[in-house]
Protein backbone atom coordinates (compact mmCIF):
# COMPACT_ATOMS: atom_id res chain seq x y z
CA UNK A 1 0.00 0.00 0.00
CA UNK A 2 1.18 3.52 -0.81
CA UNK A 3 0.14 6.83 0.62
CA UNK A 4 -1.16 9.35 -1.89
CA UNK A 5 1.77 11.74 -1.68
CA UNK A 6 3.35 13.93 -4.35
CA UNK A 7 5.27 11.04 -5.91
CA UNK A 8 2.24 8.76 -5.96
CA UNK A 9 0.06 11.46 -7.53
CA UNK A 10 2.55 11.92 -10.33
CA UNK A 11 2.86 8.15 -10.74
CA UNK A 12 -0.93 8.00 -10.98
CA UNK A 13 -0.86 10.49 -13.86
CA UNK A 14 1.80 8.41 -15.59
CA UNK A 15 -0.21 5.21 -15.15
CA UNK A 16 -3.37 6.98 -16.30
CA UNK A 17 -1.72 7.96 -19.58
CA UNK A 18 -0.58 4.38 -20.19
CA UNK A 19 -3.99 2.95 -19.31
CA UNK A 20 -5.81 5.44 -21.54
CA UNK A 21 -3.59 4.29 -24.41
CA UNK A 22 -4.65 0.72 -23.68
CA UNK A 23 -8.36 1.62 -23.65
CA UNK A 24 -8.40 4.40 -26.27
CA UNK A 25 -10.06 2.32 -29.00
CA UNK A 26 -12.74 1.03 -26.63
CA UNK A 27 -13.54 4.55 -25.38
CA UNK A 28 -13.55 6.02 -28.89
CA UNK A 29 -16.00 3.36 -30.10
CA UNK A 30 -18.38 4.26 -27.27
CA UNK A 31 -18.34 7.96 -28.19
CA UNK A 32 -21.87 8.63 -29.45
CA UNK A 33 -22.72 11.62 -27.21
CA UNK A 34 -22.79 14.59 -27.58
CA UNK A 35 -21.34 14.01 -31.08
CA UNK A 36 -20.47 10.61 -32.49
CA UNK A 37 -16.98 11.65 -33.60
CA UNK A 38 -15.05 8.79 -31.95
CA UNK A 39 -12.50 10.98 -30.20
CA UNK A 40 -13.33 10.91 -26.48
CA UNK A 41 -10.52 8.48 -25.67
CA UNK A 42 -8.02 10.45 -27.72
CA UNK A 43 -9.11 13.75 -26.15
CA UNK A 44 -8.81 12.39 -22.61
CA UNK A 45 -5.44 10.83 -23.42
CA UNK A 46 -3.90 14.02 -24.72
CA UNK A 47 -5.38 16.15 -21.98
CA UNK A 48 -3.92 13.80 -19.37
CA UNK A 49 -0.65 13.70 -21.29
CA UNK A 50 -0.50 17.50 -21.17
CA UNK A 51 -1.19 17.40 -17.43
CA UNK A 52 1.61 14.90 -16.85
CA UNK A 53 4.07 16.88 -18.97
CA UNK A 54 3.38 20.01 -16.92
CA UNK A 55 3.83 18.09 -13.67
CA UNK A 56 7.10 16.58 -14.86
CA UNK A 57 8.40 19.94 -16.04
CA UNK A 58 7.20 21.94 -13.07
CA UNK A 59 8.12 19.87 -10.04
CA UNK A 60 11.34 18.11 -11.06
CA UNK A 61 12.59 14.74 -9.94
CA UNK A 62 11.80 15.39 -6.27
CA UNK A 63 8.08 15.02 -6.92
CA UNK A 64 7.24 18.58 -5.92
CA UNK A 65 9.43 18.83 -2.82
CA UNK A 66 7.02 16.52 -1.02
CA UNK A 67 3.96 18.76 -1.48
CA UNK A 68 1.04 16.96 -3.08
CA UNK A 69 -0.74 20.29 -3.67
CA UNK A 70 2.09 21.48 -5.89
CA UNK A 71 1.84 18.42 -8.12
CA UNK A 72 -1.96 18.72 -8.21
CA UNK A 73 -1.64 22.36 -9.26
CA UNK A 74 0.75 21.45 -12.08
CA UNK A 75 -1.57 18.67 -13.29
CA UNK A 76 -4.49 21.09 -13.27
CA UNK A 77 -2.61 23.80 -15.19
CA UNK A 78 -1.31 21.34 -17.76
CA UNK A 79 -4.75 19.84 -18.34
CA UNK A 80 -6.41 23.23 -18.76
CA UNK A 81 -3.78 24.46 -21.21
CA UNK A 82 -3.80 21.22 -23.17
CA UNK A 83 -7.50 20.30 -22.91
CA UNK A 84 -8.80 18.63 -26.06
CA UNK A 85 -12.47 18.31 -26.81
CA UNK A 86 -15.46 18.36 -24.50
CA UNK A 87 -14.14 15.41 -22.49
CA UNK A 88 -10.76 17.08 -22.12
CA UNK A 89 -12.32 20.22 -20.66
CA UNK A 90 -14.27 18.06 -18.19
CA UNK A 91 -11.10 16.17 -17.23
CA UNK A 92 -9.30 19.47 -16.66
CA UNK A 93 -12.02 20.45 -14.19
CA UNK A 94 -11.70 17.16 -12.30
CA UNK A 95 -7.99 17.85 -11.90
CA UNK A 96 -8.86 21.44 -11.00
CA UNK A 97 -11.00 20.07 -8.19
CA UNK A 98 -8.05 18.08 -6.83
CA UNK A 99 -5.87 21.18 -7.04
CA UNK A 100 -8.44 23.37 -5.25
CA UNK A 101 -8.96 21.00 -2.33
CA UNK A 102 -5.28 20.22 -1.82
CA UNK A 103 -4.33 23.90 -2.06
CA UNK A 104 -6.84 24.77 0.67
CA UNK A 105 -5.59 21.90 2.84
CA UNK A 106 -1.98 22.96 2.29
CA UNK A 107 -2.78 26.52 3.32
CA UNK A 108 -4.38 25.27 6.53
CA UNK A 109 -1.31 23.09 7.18
CA UNK A 110 1.09 26.00 6.83
CA UNK A 111 1.85 25.79 3.12
CA UNK A 112 2.88 22.15 2.65
CA UNK A 113 0.65 19.10 2.27
CA UNK A 114 2.60 15.82 2.47
CA UNK A 115 -0.24 13.57 1.30
CA UNK A 116 -3.96 13.19 0.62
CA UNK A 117 -6.12 11.00 2.80
CA UNK A 118 -9.45 9.45 1.84
CA UNK A 119 -11.47 12.39 3.14
CA UNK A 120 -9.47 14.86 1.04
CA UNK A 121 -9.81 12.64 -2.04
CA UNK A 122 -13.57 12.47 -1.60
CA UNK A 123 -13.74 16.24 -1.21
CA UNK A 124 -11.59 16.68 -4.31
CA UNK A 125 -13.90 14.52 -6.43
CA UNK A 126 -16.91 16.37 -5.02
CA UNK A 127 -15.30 19.69 -5.94
CA UNK A 128 -14.67 18.28 -9.41
CA UNK A 129 -18.41 17.61 -9.79
CA UNK A 130 -19.16 21.24 -8.94
CA UNK A 131 -16.57 22.62 -11.35
CA UNK A 132 -17.66 20.37 -14.23
CA UNK A 133 -21.29 21.40 -13.83
CA UNK A 134 -20.28 25.07 -13.67
CA UNK A 135 -18.21 24.73 -16.85
CA UNK A 136 -21.27 23.29 -18.60
CA UNK A 137 -23.43 26.26 -17.69
CA UNK A 138 -24.85 24.88 -14.44
CA UNK A 139 -26.86 22.12 -16.11
CA UNK A 140 -26.17 18.48 -15.27
CA UNK A 141 -27.21 15.93 -17.88
CA UNK A 142 -27.89 12.52 -16.27
CA UNK A 143 -26.11 9.62 -17.90
CA UNK A 144 -22.83 11.42 -18.59
CA UNK A 145 -19.39 11.47 -17.00
CA UNK A 146 -20.82 13.75 -14.30
CA UNK A 147 -23.09 10.94 -13.09
CA UNK A 148 -20.13 8.59 -12.88
CA UNK A 149 -17.96 11.19 -11.14
CA UNK A 150 -20.69 11.94 -8.59
CA UNK A 151 -21.06 8.22 -7.81
CA UNK A 152 -17.30 7.87 -7.38
CA UNK A 153 -17.24 10.82 -4.97
CA UNK A 154 -20.11 9.25 -2.99
CA UNK A 155 -18.30 5.92 -2.82
CA UNK A 156 -15.03 7.47 -1.61
CA UNK A 157 -16.75 9.64 0.99
CA UNK A 158 -18.89 6.78 2.30
CA UNK A 159 -15.82 4.60 2.94
CA UNK A 160 -13.34 7.33 3.93
CA UNK A 161 -13.24 6.09 7.52
CA UNK A 162 -11.99 2.68 6.30
CA UNK A 163 -8.78 4.13 4.87
CA UNK A 164 -7.49 5.29 1.50
CA UNK A 165 -7.29 1.91 -0.24
CA UNK A 166 -10.81 0.90 0.77
CA UNK A 167 -12.19 4.30 -0.23
CA UNK A 168 -10.54 4.22 -3.68
CA UNK A 169 -11.84 0.70 -4.26
CA UNK A 170 -15.35 1.73 -3.20
CA UNK A 171 -15.21 4.77 -5.46
CA UNK A 172 -14.27 2.66 -8.47
CA UNK A 173 -16.95 0.08 -7.76
CA UNK A 174 -19.59 2.80 -7.40
CA UNK A 175 -18.40 4.33 -10.67
CA UNK A 176 -18.94 0.99 -12.46
CA UNK A 177 -22.54 0.81 -11.27
CA UNK A 178 -23.18 4.41 -12.34
CA UNK A 179 -21.47 3.83 -15.69
CA UNK A 180 -23.70 0.89 -16.54
CA UNK A 181 -26.77 2.93 -15.63
CA UNK A 182 -25.85 5.63 -18.17
CA UNK A 183 -27.26 3.47 -20.96
CA UNK A 184 -30.72 3.83 -19.36
CA UNK A 185 -30.41 7.57 -18.70
CA UNK A 186 -29.76 8.96 -22.19
CA UNK A 187 -31.81 7.98 -25.23
CA UNK A 188 -28.80 8.31 -27.57
CA UNK A 189 -26.85 5.85 -25.42
CA UNK A 190 -29.80 3.47 -25.24
CA UNK A 191 -30.19 3.55 -29.04
CA UNK A 192 -26.51 2.75 -29.49
CA UNK A 193 -26.43 0.21 -26.69
CA UNK A 194 -23.48 2.07 -25.20
CA UNK A 195 -22.29 3.30 -21.85
CA UNK A 196 -21.06 6.89 -21.70
CA UNK A 197 -17.58 7.17 -23.25
CA UNK A 198 -16.44 9.90 -20.86
CA UNK A 199 -17.61 7.85 -17.90
CA UNK A 200 -15.65 4.87 -19.21
CA UNK A 201 -12.58 7.08 -19.46
CA UNK A 202 -13.09 8.28 -15.90
CA UNK A 203 -13.25 4.66 -14.74
CA UNK A 204 -9.84 4.11 -16.36
CA UNK A 205 -8.47 7.01 -14.30
CA UNK A 206 -10.01 5.68 -11.09
CA UNK A 207 -8.62 2.20 -11.73
CA UNK A 208 -5.20 3.73 -12.42
CA UNK A 209 -5.39 5.41 -9.01
CA UNK A 210 -6.31 2.11 -7.40
CA UNK A 211 -3.37 0.31 -9.01
CA UNK A 212 -1.01 3.13 -8.00
CA UNK A 213 -2.03 3.03 -4.34
CA UNK A 214 -2.81 -0.67 -3.82
CA UNK A 215 -0.85 -2.39 -6.56
CA UNK A 216 -4.06 -4.10 -7.68
CA UNK A 217 -5.66 -3.54 -11.08
CA UNK A 218 -9.32 -4.58 -11.25
CA UNK A 219 -10.58 -6.69 -14.14
CA UNK A 220 -13.23 -4.63 -15.94
CA UNK A 221 -15.73 -5.40 -18.67
CA UNK A 222 -14.80 -4.36 -22.20
CA UNK A 223 -17.80 -2.27 -23.24
CA UNK A 224 -19.10 -2.50 -26.80
CA UNK A 225 -21.93 -0.99 -28.81
CA UNK A 226 -25.16 -2.97 -29.11
CA UNK A 227 -27.47 -0.79 -31.23
CA UNK A 228 -31.23 -1.06 -31.08
CA UNK A 229 -33.13 -1.97 -34.25
CA UNK A 230 -35.06 1.11 -35.38
CA UNK A 231 -38.30 1.04 -37.35
CA UNK A 232 -38.00 1.97 -41.01
CA UNK A 233 -40.09 5.10 -40.55
CA UNK A 234 -37.77 6.51 -37.89
CA UNK A 235 -37.00 10.18 -38.49
CA UNK A 236 -33.37 10.91 -39.35
CA UNK A 237 -31.44 12.74 -36.65
CA UNK A 238 -30.28 16.31 -37.15
CA UNK A 239 -26.68 16.31 -38.50
CA UNK A 240 -24.07 17.37 -35.95
CA UNK A 241 -22.22 20.70 -36.25
CA UNK A 242 -19.28 20.80 -38.65
CA UNK A 243 -16.54 22.10 -36.35
CA UNK A 244 -15.15 21.81 -32.85
CA UNK A 245 -13.66 25.13 -31.69
CA UNK A 246 -11.40 25.51 -28.67
CA UNK A 247 -9.27 28.34 -27.31
CA UNK A 248 -7.87 29.83 -24.14
CA UNK A 249 -9.28 33.20 -23.15
CA UNK A 250 -7.48 35.84 -21.10
CA UNK A 251 -8.67 39.25 -19.94
CA UNK A 252 -12.20 38.01 -19.39
CA UNK A 253 -14.20 38.58 -16.19
CA UNK A 254 -17.04 36.40 -14.91
CA UNK A 255 -19.78 38.58 -16.41
CA UNK A 256 -18.12 38.50 -19.84
CA UNK A 257 -17.75 34.73 -19.57
CA UNK A 258 -21.47 34.38 -18.88
CA UNK A 259 -22.26 36.56 -21.90
CA UNK A 260 -19.87 34.51 -24.04
CA UNK A 261 -21.70 31.34 -23.01
CA UNK A 262 -25.01 32.82 -24.20
CA UNK A 263 -23.48 33.76 -27.56
CA UNK A 264 -21.88 30.35 -28.07
CA UNK A 265 -25.07 28.50 -27.15
CA UNK A 266 -26.82 30.49 -29.87
CA UNK A 267 -24.12 29.42 -32.35
CA UNK A 268 -23.84 25.74 -31.50
CA UNK A 269 -23.83 23.09 -28.78
CA UNK A 270 -21.59 21.30 -26.27
CA UNK A 271 -20.52 24.64 -24.83
CA UNK A 272 -17.98 24.41 -22.02
CA UNK A 273 -16.26 27.38 -20.41
CA UNK A 274 -13.88 26.28 -17.67
CA UNK A 275 -12.21 28.75 -15.34
CA UNK A 276 -8.55 28.38 -14.37
CA UNK A 277 -7.02 29.51 -11.06
CA UNK A 278 -4.94 32.00 -13.07
CA UNK A 279 -8.08 33.83 -14.17
CA UNK A 280 -8.11 32.56 -17.75
CA UNK A 281 -10.78 30.35 -19.31
CA UNK A 282 -10.75 27.26 -21.52
CA UNK A 283 -13.54 27.57 -24.10
CA UNK A 284 -15.10 24.73 -26.11
CA UNK A 285 -18.04 24.65 -28.56
CA UNK A 286 -19.34 22.59 -31.50
CA UNK A 287 -20.60 24.94 -34.23
CA UNK A 288 -21.10 25.25 -37.97
CA UNK A 289 -19.65 28.79 -38.01
CA UNK A 290 -16.18 28.40 -36.49
CA UNK A 291 -15.26 31.99 -37.31
CA UNK A 292 -18.23 33.35 -35.38
CA UNK A 293 -17.25 31.22 -32.38
CA UNK A 294 -13.77 32.77 -32.39
CA UNK A 295 -15.20 36.25 -32.91
CA UNK A 296 -17.41 35.76 -29.84
CA UNK A 297 -14.23 35.09 -27.87
CA UNK A 298 -12.65 38.27 -29.22
CA UNK A 299 -15.59 40.24 -27.87
CA UNK A 300 -15.04 38.76 -24.40
CA UNK A 301 -11.22 38.82 -24.09
CA UNK A 302 -8.01 37.79 -25.80
CA UNK A 303 -8.18 34.28 -27.33
CA UNK A 304 -5.00 32.23 -27.78
CA UNK A 305 -4.11 28.65 -28.76
CA UNK A 306 -7.11 28.53 -31.10
CA UNK A 307 -7.84 25.01 -32.41
CA UNK A 308 -10.52 24.36 -35.03
CA UNK A 309 -11.17 20.70 -35.94
CA UNK A 310 -13.63 19.13 -38.35
CA UNK A 311 -16.22 16.92 -36.67
CA UNK A 312 -16.37 13.85 -38.90
CA UNK A 313 -18.83 11.39 -37.47
CA UNK A 314 -17.45 7.95 -36.93
CA UNK A 315 -13.81 8.76 -37.69
CA UNK A 316 -11.05 7.91 -35.30
CA UNK A 317 -7.79 9.69 -34.73
CA UNK A 318 -6.11 12.19 -32.49
CA UNK A 319 -7.36 15.73 -32.07
CA UNK A 320 -5.76 18.54 -34.03
CA UNK A 321 -3.38 20.68 -32.05
CA UNK A 322 -2.39 17.83 -29.72
CA UNK A 323 1.29 18.24 -30.42
CA UNK A 324 3.89 20.33 -28.63
CA UNK A 325 6.33 20.07 -31.54
CA UNK A 326 6.36 19.07 -35.17
CA UNK A 327 8.90 16.22 -35.26
CA UNK A 328 10.92 14.03 -32.92
CA UNK A 329 13.25 11.06 -33.12
CA UNK A 330 12.55 8.12 -30.81
CA UNK A 331 15.56 5.87 -30.26
CA UNK A 332 15.38 2.54 -28.44
CA UNK A 333 18.69 2.19 -26.61
CA UNK A 334 20.24 0.12 -23.85
CA UNK A 335 22.68 1.35 -21.21
CA UNK A 336 23.05 4.58 -19.23
CA UNK A 337 25.81 5.84 -21.48
CA UNK A 338 23.76 5.15 -24.61
CA UNK A 339 20.76 6.98 -23.16
CA UNK A 340 22.90 10.03 -22.43
CA UNK A 341 24.55 9.86 -25.86
CA UNK A 342 21.33 9.71 -27.88
CA UNK A 343 19.51 12.23 -25.67
CA UNK A 344 22.46 14.58 -26.05
CA UNK A 345 21.94 14.43 -29.81
CA UNK A 346 18.30 15.44 -29.40
CA UNK A 347 16.56 12.05 -29.53
CA UNK A 348 13.83 10.88 -27.19
CA UNK A 349 14.93 7.65 -25.55
CA UNK A 350 13.09 4.40 -24.81
CA UNK A 351 14.99 1.76 -22.84
CA UNK A 352 14.23 -1.99 -22.66
CA UNK A 353 13.67 -3.52 -19.22
CA UNK A 354 14.50 -7.09 -20.18
CA UNK A 355 17.21 -9.55 -19.16
CA UNK A 356 20.58 -9.05 -20.77
CA UNK A 357 20.25 -12.12 -22.98
CA UNK A 358 17.23 -10.69 -24.82
CA UNK A 359 16.75 -6.92 -24.46
CA UNK A 360 14.27 -6.84 -27.36
CA UNK A 361 11.70 -8.81 -25.37
CA UNK A 362 11.18 -5.82 -23.11
CA UNK A 363 9.66 -3.51 -25.76
CA UNK A 364 6.01 -4.31 -26.37
CA UNK A 365 3.80 -2.58 -28.91
CA UNK A 366 2.05 -0.85 -26.01
CA UNK A 367 5.31 0.52 -24.60
CA UNK A 368 6.33 1.68 -28.06
CA UNK A 369 3.04 3.50 -28.61
CA UNK A 370 3.35 5.11 -25.18
CA UNK A 371 6.84 6.33 -26.02
CA UNK A 372 5.67 7.70 -29.38
CA UNK A 373 2.89 9.62 -27.66
CA UNK A 374 5.29 10.90 -25.00
CA UNK A 375 7.46 12.60 -27.62
CA UNK A 376 4.66 15.13 -28.00
CA UNK A 377 5.38 15.31 -31.74
CA UNK A 378 3.09 15.09 -34.75
CA UNK A 379 5.80 13.24 -36.70
CA UNK A 380 8.05 10.63 -35.07
CA UNK A 381 11.07 8.90 -36.60
CA UNK A 382 11.42 5.57 -34.76
CA UNK A 383 14.83 3.87 -34.54
CA UNK A 384 14.44 0.36 -33.02
CA UNK A 385 18.23 -0.26 -33.03
CA UNK A 386 17.72 -4.02 -32.82
CA UNK A 387 15.82 -3.90 -29.52
CA UNK A 388 12.24 -4.24 -30.80
CA UNK A 389 10.83 -7.44 -32.25
CA UNK A 390 9.48 -6.95 -35.77
CA UNK A 391 5.88 -7.81 -34.88
CA UNK A 392 5.89 -5.39 -31.93
CA UNK A 393 7.40 -2.63 -34.08
CA UNK A 394 4.77 -3.08 -36.79
CA UNK A 395 1.90 -3.25 -34.28
CA UNK A 396 3.07 -0.20 -32.32
CA UNK A 397 3.73 1.97 -35.36
CA UNK A 398 0.46 0.90 -36.99
CA UNK A 399 -1.52 1.83 -33.88
CA UNK A 400 0.13 5.24 -33.65
CA UNK A 401 -0.42 5.90 -37.37
CA UNK A 402 -4.07 4.96 -36.94
CA UNK A 403 -4.39 7.69 -34.32
CA UNK A 404 -3.07 10.33 -36.69
CA UNK A 405 0.62 10.37 -35.76
CA UNK A 406 2.94 10.39 -38.76
CA UNK A 407 5.32 7.56 -37.78
CA UNK A 408 8.37 6.76 -39.89
CA UNK A 409 10.26 3.64 -38.75
CA UNK A 410 13.97 3.81 -39.60
CA UNK A 411 15.52 0.35 -40.26
CA UNK A 412 18.33 0.49 -37.70
CA UNK A 413 19.52 -2.93 -36.54
CA UNK A 414 22.12 -1.64 -34.08
CA UNK A 415 22.79 1.46 -32.03
CA UNK A 416 25.76 2.25 -34.27
CA UNK A 417 23.36 2.44 -37.21
CA UNK A 418 21.10 4.60 -35.07
CA UNK A 419 23.94 7.05 -34.47
CA UNK A 420 24.64 7.20 -38.21
CA UNK A 421 20.97 7.93 -38.92
CA UNK A 422 20.70 10.51 -36.15
CA UNK A 423 23.73 12.37 -37.51
CA UNK A 424 21.88 13.24 -40.74
CA UNK A 425 18.47 13.95 -39.15
CA UNK A 426 17.00 17.23 -40.46
CA UNK A 427 13.92 18.37 -38.45
CA UNK A 428 13.12 21.04 -41.03
CA UNK A 429 13.01 18.69 -44.00
CA UNK A 430 9.87 16.95 -45.20
CA UNK A 431 9.26 13.79 -43.19
CA UNK A 432 9.64 11.55 -46.24
CA UNK A 433 12.94 13.21 -47.19
CA UNK A 434 14.20 13.08 -43.61
CA UNK A 435 13.22 9.43 -43.25
CA UNK A 436 14.84 8.46 -46.54
CA UNK A 437 18.09 10.23 -45.67
CA UNK A 438 18.21 8.64 -42.21
CA UNK A 439 17.42 5.18 -43.60
CA UNK A 440 20.10 5.56 -46.26
CA UNK A 441 22.70 6.57 -43.66
CA UNK A 442 21.74 3.64 -41.45
CA UNK A 443 21.94 1.19 -44.34
CA UNK A 444 25.34 2.48 -45.38
CA UNK A 445 26.76 1.87 -41.89
CA UNK A 446 28.26 -1.62 -41.89
CA UNK A 447 28.04 -3.07 -38.43
CA UNK A 448 28.87 -6.03 -36.26
CA UNK A 449 29.38 -6.99 -32.65
CA UNK A 450 31.79 -8.74 -30.34
CA UNK A 451 30.58 -11.28 -27.80
CA UNK A 452 32.33 -13.51 -25.34
CA UNK A 453 31.86 -17.25 -25.92
CA UNK A 454 30.20 -19.04 -23.01
CA UNK A 455 30.67 -22.60 -24.24
CA UNK A 456 32.60 -24.68 -26.72
CA UNK A 457 31.00 -24.60 -30.17
CA UNK A 458 31.72 -24.94 -33.87
CA UNK A 459 31.33 -21.66 -35.83
CA UNK A 460 31.89 -20.58 -39.43
CA UNK A 461 35.27 -19.28 -38.29
CA UNK A 462 36.26 -22.47 -36.49
CA UNK A 463 35.80 -23.88 -33.01
CA UNK A 464 35.54 -21.50 -30.06
CA UNK A 465 36.12 -22.09 -26.36
CA UNK A 466 34.59 -20.36 -23.32
CA UNK A 467 36.15 -16.91 -22.90
CA UNK A 468 37.05 -16.47 -26.58
CA UNK A 469 36.09 -13.25 -28.33
CA UNK A 470 33.65 -13.71 -31.20
CA UNK A 471 33.41 -11.19 -34.02
CA UNK A 472 29.89 -11.34 -35.48
CA UNK A 473 28.41 -9.73 -38.59
CA UNK A 474 25.20 -10.65 -40.35
CA UNK A 475 24.29 -13.12 -37.56
CA UNK A 476 27.36 -15.21 -38.32
CA UNK A 477 30.56 -15.62 -36.32
CA UNK A 478 33.37 -14.47 -38.63
CA UNK A 479 36.18 -14.06 -36.10
CA UNK A 480 37.30 -16.26 -33.23
CA UNK A 481 40.06 -14.68 -31.14
CA UNK A 482 41.63 -14.91 -27.71
CA UNK A 483 39.68 -12.00 -26.23
CA UNK A 484 37.26 -9.18 -27.03
CA UNK A 485 39.96 -6.74 -28.17
CA UNK A 486 41.50 -9.22 -30.59
CA UNK A 487 38.07 -10.12 -31.99
CA UNK A 488 37.30 -6.42 -32.42
CA UNK A 489 40.53 -5.89 -34.38
CA UNK A 490 39.65 -8.71 -36.77
CA UNK A 491 36.08 -7.45 -37.19
CA UNK A 492 37.20 -3.86 -37.84
CA UNK A 493 39.62 -5.08 -40.51
CA UNK A 494 36.79 -6.96 -42.24
CA UNK A 495 34.34 -4.05 -42.05
CA UNK A 496 36.88 -1.48 -43.26
CA UNK A 497 38.13 -3.70 -46.09
CA UNK A 498 35.67 -2.11 -48.53
CA UNK A 499 36.43 1.41 -47.30
CA UNK A 500 35.39 3.58 -44.42
CA UNK A 501 36.04 7.04 -42.97
CA UNK A 502 34.67 6.52 -39.48
CA UNK A 503 34.75 3.57 -37.09
CA UNK A 504 32.40 3.75 -34.10
CA UNK A 505 32.82 1.41 -31.14
CA UNK A 506 30.29 1.16 -28.31
CA UNK A 507 31.59 -0.52 -25.16
CA UNK A 508 29.08 -2.60 -23.21
CA UNK A 509 28.43 -3.32 -19.57
CA UNK A 510 30.47 -6.54 -19.49
CA UNK A 511 33.66 -4.72 -20.50
CA UNK A 512 32.91 -1.85 -18.12
CA UNK A 513 32.40 -4.24 -15.19
CA UNK A 514 35.19 -4.35 -12.62
CA UNK A 515 35.40 -8.13 -13.01
CA UNK A 516 36.08 -7.90 -16.76
CA UNK A 517 39.25 -9.62 -17.99
CA UNK A 518 40.13 -6.56 -20.06
CA UNK A 519 39.30 -2.98 -19.13
CA UNK A 520 37.52 -0.42 -21.27
CA UNK A 521 40.66 1.71 -21.23
CA UNK A 522 42.77 -1.19 -22.49
CA UNK A 523 40.27 -1.92 -25.27
CA UNK A 524 40.24 1.75 -26.29
CA UNK A 525 44.04 1.92 -26.37
CA UNK A 526 44.43 -1.31 -28.33
CA UNK A 527 41.83 -0.39 -30.94
CA UNK A 528 43.08 3.19 -31.20
CA UNK A 529 46.62 2.04 -31.91
CA UNK A 530 45.46 -0.58 -34.42
CA UNK A 531 43.30 1.82 -36.45
CA UNK A 532 46.03 4.46 -36.40
CA UNK A 533 48.69 2.04 -37.66
CA UNK A 534 46.65 -0.06 -40.09
CA UNK A 535 43.90 2.24 -41.39
CA UNK A 536 45.40 5.71 -41.90
CA UNK A 537 42.81 8.38 -42.59
CA UNK A 538 40.08 6.49 -40.75
CA UNK A 539 38.73 8.16 -37.62
CA UNK A 540 37.90 6.09 -34.52
CA UNK A 541 35.34 7.17 -31.91
CA UNK A 542 34.60 5.14 -28.79
CA UNK A 543 31.65 5.56 -26.43
CA UNK A 544 31.08 3.88 -23.07
CA UNK A 545 27.41 3.01 -23.49
CA UNK A 546 27.04 0.23 -20.91
CA UNK A 547 24.63 -1.79 -23.05
CA UNK A 548 23.89 -5.39 -22.12
CA UNK A 549 24.52 -8.53 -24.16
CA UNK A 550 27.26 -7.76 -26.68
CA UNK A 551 30.62 -6.72 -25.26
CA UNK A 552 31.19 -4.31 -28.16
CA UNK A 553 29.12 -2.86 -30.98
CA UNK A 554 31.11 -1.73 -34.02
CA UNK A 555 30.03 0.34 -37.00
CA UNK A 556 31.86 1.66 -40.06
CA UNK A 557 30.68 4.59 -42.16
Amino acid sequence: MRVLDASALRDWAHTAVSDLITHIDEINRLNVFPVADSDTGANMLFTMRSALAEANAGVGADGGSGCVARVASALSAGALNGARGNSGVILSQILHGIADVTATAAAKAGGELPQMDAALLGAALRRGVELVITSMGGQEVPGTIVSVLRAAADGVEDCAADGLAAAITAGGDAAVIALEKTTEQLDVLADAGAVDAGGRGLLVLLDALRSTVTGQTPDRTVYELSPRTHPAEAVAERPPPQFEVMYLLDGCDAASADLLRVRLEALGESVAIAAAPSGSYSVHVHADDAGAAVEAGLMAGQPSRIVISALNSGTAGLPAGSWTRERAVLAVVDGDGAAQLFAGEGACVLRPHAPAHDPSSGISAHRLVRAIVDTGAAQVMVMPNGYVAAEELVAGCTAAIGWGIDVVPIPTESMVQGLAALAVHEPGAHAVDDGYTMARAAGAARHGSVRIATESALTWAGRCQPGDGLGIAGDEVLIVAADAAAAAIGLIDLLVASGGDLVTVLIGADVLADASDISATAVSDILGEHVHDNHPGTELVIYLTGHRGDALLIGVE
